[in-house]
Formats: structure tokens, sequence, C-alpha cells
């Protein structure tokens, strides 16, 4: 028996292997078909006597990636068609029994009275893991590569097929409640620690094995079928309990401030699961998944983190005239700390890299970075001694220029100096003056720096985010002579680095930085308001942000915000420029010699060995203190609403003056590039949810009050009188205008 994504055969023995192997896919995903298809399979084998249990597994190199989210997309329309034309009530029982089939699959796998294994040949992540975990018997073939888990929360959803009940039944309860809600994705040999595989084997035995444990098991039960079944974490009402619950609950608010529907959801589904019988429990999970697919954070969530993230990392704004690149060699200016970076992680992804700074020892030091940095992952366990020697051995570090013959890409990363840069551009293009040029600034105007170059056609911004190992974001920056093959190129080098890339056109500050200049800039200003440092940072993170502005600021180094300020006063004017921020700036920096984490000194203190502290004489700087009484007055919801609209009206200028484009970079960009509230999906996102006309209203009330900082541009007007929202008026595909 075959069909479109599933092959069964049947051996002498009567056991049946189920291989999964969606056609025209390179991974396999769960679909409505892939549910109905193993659905049928699942009843030949419950009905037919001759077949005395089965093996599932796959036909490709992983076992399955999860749902194919663009499905739950199409749920959520279908619920609003089905609301708009037969109610609500209607709408929500429909989405119920739609979403819930999967969960009902699984379990008649788990009832069926035929035993089922799993032969894991490859990664197994969401609905995928679910089905692992439903088999009554997990055997995995020995890969490092290998990866299993329940990462669903990181996208705004949580495991709605099962997975916070089986976990909470085969493990320790704080143990389930980590996994679901961090999401994390384990390692076989992890896996296998915490019982959710029961073996690893050689590949060309995994089959076999399966096979033999499905003929010594003819009568397999999951361990909550079976009498006496006790929970590994104690009942929810025990000693065990009261250990646990209190502290998931305190630990589940510490770190999502309840922005996040779906992690709530695993709790109260993990929670009241535990107090039911099995089926009871599903159905009662089924429900939580229902109402989660139905909230805005999992629509906005899911449309940027994975399905805007999947097109842009597929080449989205790729030009399409322009001939796929072969990049096996690049040259890296620059062996500072972003310079060792870049490099670091172009020899990883399996680049020759020459690496060159103004004389050998500087070079030297950048590469002993780069040491230090693989070192510290071999010590963690995190790569082999080996690997680390391998990246190594792809790295030359020398002052030499001529050592740049041959790069397929050279990359600019010197000091944040327009003469800097120019004299390192001249060198590199003296050797190479027809290779693609890309240069890591953050915010000089890469027009003005292509004007040195031999073929400013060739010229592009390519500004990564520091640390660079874990920054996820590269913003490609088009200049006004910027030519497609640059851009191509450009584009190319971030897919091969695994990163992802948004396309901007050439602006002071381009996206991120002037958006996230404003949310450092609001907390300044709330120093100078007089609102307690320690406030400030534990609203911005109560708002969604992973950092307090005024500890983001000691990471980006208080002096070059300093620089910053100045640079805009020079340029653009003192209207550009906010007075008291310029002055607490100096009193930092200059005053009291405080750049941030860099020297030890910032808006906090870092003691070697020790948590980072507010630095205690900060309120000698300040001018105006407010009284605890003042203070207990101050609208934290309001506080909250200063760091996200600063940032998300900020987004909406650079949209209004094509500096961004395309709105799915807009969300994305600010997500992997500056942490904006991951809950909301993004900047502009933030605003669809809140409703364009809303947005404006609650502009204008905060510029009245703190000033036009807040004043939202005359797009966004036009957009709220309109009804409109980004993603309608801006669909991806569309360009602004």
């Amino acid at each position: 028996m075959a069909n479109d994504n599933f092959k069964l055969d049947v051996d002498a023995d009567g056991i049946a292997l189920v291989t999964w192997d969606m056609p025209g896919k390179t991974m396999n995903v769960i679909d409505v078909a892939v549910i109905q298809d193993l659905g049928g399979i699942v009843e030949r084998i419950a009905s037919d006597a001759a077949i005395k249990g089965a093996v599932i597994t796959s036909g490709k190199d992983t076992f399955c990636a999860g749902a194919d989210l663009t499905l739950l997309e199409s749920l959520g329309r279908m619920f609003a068609d089905m609301a708009r034309k037969e109610g609500e009530v209607a709408a929500a029982t429909l989405l119920f029994n739609e979403s819930r089939k999967l969960s009902q699959l699984y379990r008649r796998i788990e009832t069926c009275g035929k035993p089922f294994a799993v032969a894991i040949n490859g990664t197994a992540l969401g609905g995928g893991f679910e089905l692992c975990l439903a088999s009554h018997y997990r055997v995995a073939a020995d890969n490092d590569k290998t990866r299993l888990g329940l990462p669903e929360v990181k996208i705004g959803l949580f495991p709605g097929a099962g997975g916070t009940q089986r976990t909470c039944r085969m493990m320790q309860t704080s143990d389930a409640l980590q996994l679901l809600l961090k999401g994390d994705q384990l390692s076989l040999s992890r896996a296998k620690a915490m019982k959710l595989i029961d073996a690893v084997v050689p590949a060309g035995d995994m089959i076999k094995v399966a096979k033999d444990w499905v003929k010594a098991n003819p009568k397999a039960k999951a361990p909550w079928d079976t009498d006496g079944f006790r929970l590994p974490g104690g009942q929810v009402y025990s000693k065990a309990g009261m250990m646990t619950w209190p502290a998931a609950n305190a630990i589940y608010r510490r770190e999502t401030y309840d922005n996040y529907p779906a992690a709530r959801a695993i709790l109260q589904s993990a929670y009241e699961g535990l107090l039911l019988p099995m089926d009871r429990a599903l159905t009662m999970e089924s429900r939580y998944f229902a109402k989660i697919l139905r909230s805005p954070e999992a629509a906005a969530m899911i449309r940027s983190l994975f399905v805007s993230m999947q097109e842009l990392n597929k080449g989205a704004r790729r030009p399409a005239s322009v001939p796929a690149t072969q990049i096996k060699k690049v040259g890296i200016l620059g062996a500072g700390f972003m310079g060792a970076g870049i490099a670091s992680v172009s020899a990883q992804s399996g680049l020759d890299v020459i690496l060159i700074d103004r004389d050998q020892e500087s070079a030297d030091k950048g590469k002993a970075l780069i040491q230090k940095s693989l070192t510290d992952q071999v010590n963690k366990g995190r790569a082999t001694a080996a690997q680390r020697d391998a990246v190594l051995s792809k790295i030359t570090a020398t002052a030499d220029y001529g050592a740049l013959k041959g790069v397929d890409l050279i990359v600019e990363a010197v000091f944040e100096d327009r003469k800097v840069k120019s004299d390192a551009t001249a060198k590199a293009q003296s050797i190479m003056p027809d290779v693609v040029f890309g240069s890591n600034t953050s915010t000089l105007p890469i027009t003005s720096l292509a004007e040195i170059a031999k073929d400013p056609a060739k010229f592009i911004g390519i500004h990564f985010f520091s640390p660079v190992e874990r920054m996820m974001l590269v913003e490609i920056i088009v200049g006004k002579k910027t030519g497609d093959v640059a851009l191509a190129t450009a584009l190319d080098f971030v897919r091969l680095l695994r990163k992802t890339p948004i396309v901007v056109n050439d602006t002071r500050g381009f996206y991120a930085n002037r958006c996230v200049l404003n949310y450092i800039q609001e907390g300044h200003l709330m120093l100078l308001e007089g609102i307690p440092a320690a406030m400030i940072e534990n609203t911005a993170r109560m708002a969604g942000m992973p950092v307090g502005p005024l500890s983001l600021n000691d990471e980006t180094a208080i002096d070059l915000g300093l620089k910053i300020v100045r640079a805009a006063e020079a340029d653009l004017g003192s209207q550009a420029i906010n007075p008291g921020q310029k002055k607490l700036l100096e009193d930092m920096v200059e005053g009291n010699g405080r750049l941030g984490r860099k020297n030890g000194k910032g808006f906090y203190d870092y003691a070697p060995g020790k948590p980072k502290r507010l630095w205690p004489g900060l309120d000698a700087l300040l001018t105006k203190k407010l009284s605890s009484g003042e203070i207990d007055k101050l609208d934290v919801q309001e506080m909250k609403q200063r760091f996200l609209v600063t940032q998300a009206v900020e987004a909406a200028r650079t949209f209004e003056e094509h500096v961004v484009t395309d709105v799915r970079e807009a969300d994305v960009g600010s997500i992997l590039g500056f942490g904006f509230a991951p809950f909301s999906g993004g900047t502009l996102s933030y605003i669809d949810m809140m409703g364009t006309k809303n947005f404006v209203e609650l502009c204008e009330r905060l510029a009245r009050k703190y000033g036009p900082r807040f004043e939202p541009p005359k797009l966004l007007r036009d957009m709220a009188a309109k009804g409109e929202s980004f993603y309608t008026r801006f669909a991806p595909g569309k360009k602004a205008a």
C-alpha cells in the first residue's frame, strides 16, 4: 500500500514499515494531506490481523521538521471567514475540531492495539517529535547532527498534539516544563538521558532494532495507559507538586511578564492535564491549542518568525537576473572585535579568510580573539578541538594587502571613522579593483563611502550586529549607485553564513540603528525626568525588550553613543538632538570615564565574577529626582508604551522614507536586530495589532505630553484615516509608497 506521502511495506513477520517521504520536498512536514494519509495507514494496520505492528521512519535525511505553519495560518483565516458568516461560536467549534485532528491521530496510534515503533533517522521537531512521543518505542540512528525538540513556543504556539501531556508523564514535571517553555533542540545523548528516546544505534541497525522490539512487544501500551501508572514528578497536589508549581509560575512571570499567551497555555495545559486521565487531558490541551491559534500574538509571530523569515532566508529580495555567485574566499579588513567575528563565522561556514589589520601584531590579536572564542566552545562541549583547529586553519592573519589577491568579496570592518575607512578601501581596491566591496559601517551613509570606490556599483553596506557569532541579522545597505551584482553577492554571502538578511536603502543610521537609538534615548530621557534607573530597566523588560535601554547602551558603548549624537548635531544642527541627552552622555564619558561594559564602567558596574550592578553614582548626575510619592504615581503602562512606540513610529518613518520597502524586513529585522518585543511580531506588526487608528491616537497623546519625537508620520495618518494596516496596504511583494 502507498499514497502520496507514505509507503507501506509488510515483511514476512507481519511487521509494517511505514516510510514517510513527501514528494517534491527536502524535508517532511505535517499538512492536511499527511494527516489524512497517515490516518489511512494507521487504520489499515489496526484492522488487518496479518499486520502485527509497525515501524515509522523517514525516506529523507531528516525525520520531520514539524507542522507546515502555513496550514496553521490557513486555520486562522478559516476561523475568521466562519465567524463572519455563521458567528464566533460556530467558528470556534470548527477551529477546535480541525486543529485537534493530529492529536486524535497520534492517540489512535497509541491505543489502536498494535505496537508502533519509530525509527528516527534524523532531526525530528514539533509535530514530528510529538509523533515519536506517541509511539511505543523510539530508536534513533547515531548522528551528532540530529536534534529533537518541541520549539513551538518560539513562534507563539505550543505542542498541541499531545506534547504537553506526554512529556509531563515521561519525565520530572520541572524538566518537562523547562523543555516546553524554552523550546530547546536536544542532542540524541541528552534526549536519551531525559528518557525521551529509548535507544541510539548505528544507522544500519536502526530498522532491525525497531522491528525486533515490535516483534517482542505485541501488546505494547503507553505507560499512562497501564494500571498503576505513577507520574514521575508526583501528583499536582503533593509535596513534590508544591515544590514544582509555585516556582514554575514565578519563573514564568519573571521570564515572560505574561506577554506570551502560548507560554501561559503550556503551564495551564500541563497543570490541568496532570489532574485528568489521558484522553480528557488531550481534549483539554486541544482547547488551549485552538485558543492560542486565535491569538494575535501567535498570528504575528508565525508570520514574522517563520513565514517571513523563511522567505527572506530563501532570497526573497535577491535580484533574479544575477546568476548564483561562487564565494570561496573573503577578505576582512580590520581584525578588531567586529572584524574577528565576521572572519570567525565566515571560516565556520567553510570560507577561506584573509584577515587584515594595520600591522601583524594587530592581525594576530584578531585571530587570537577567534581562537579564544572557539576554545570556549570546546570547553563547554559545543565543539571539538579538531573542529576549532579546522576553522583556524582557514584564517590567514596578515598586514599585507597583497594577500587579498583572489578573494571573491571584501568586507571592511575597520574603526567607524570616514578617513580610516577610506584609506582601507583604497589599499584593498588597489589590489582587487573589480571585486564586490562591502562596508560593515553601522552609521555612515554608504553612498558617501562609495565615492572613493573604483566602481560604486560594486560597493554595498553589509552591517553585522554584535556579537557577530550570536546575532542572526545582517543589514544589507544599498547606496544610490549600488548595482544588482553587489546586492546579489552580499545576499549570497549572508546566506552562506546562515544568517537572515534584510535589504534597506541608504540613510543615516539605516533602519535598525534608527529604531534602537530611539529606544536608548527614551531610557536617557526617563532618567532626566527623575525616574529611577531600576524602574526604567525593569519596565522596558516588562514591555517585552530583552534588556533595558541603559544596559543596552553599556553593550553598544556609551562613548559611541556620544559620538553619534555629536555627529548628528554637526551634520543636521542642534535641533536634531536633545541637549539633555548630550549632557548626560558627556558627564558619563568625559566627566566620569564610564564607557560601558568594555571598560567595566557604564550605567552599570561590571566587577569580575560578579553580577552587574547599577552604578550608585548615577543619581549625582541627575538634577531632577522624583519623590517616593511621585514614583508611586508613575504610569507603568505608559512607560511600557513609550519604549515600544518610540521604536515603532521610527520604523513607520523609515517605511515612509523608503529606507525599508518590505514589511517582512521591517518586522524580522526589528526582532533579530534589536530584540523588539517578539510577541508583537515586530515593529510594524505591533502597529497592525493595535490598529493604525489606535496607534496614531496613542502617538498623538504621547507627543502632547513628551514632545514631537512621538509625532506620527503622514503615512500613518493616511492609513488610519482609510482603516488600513501595513500588511494589507503593503502586502509582501508590494513596495512602500
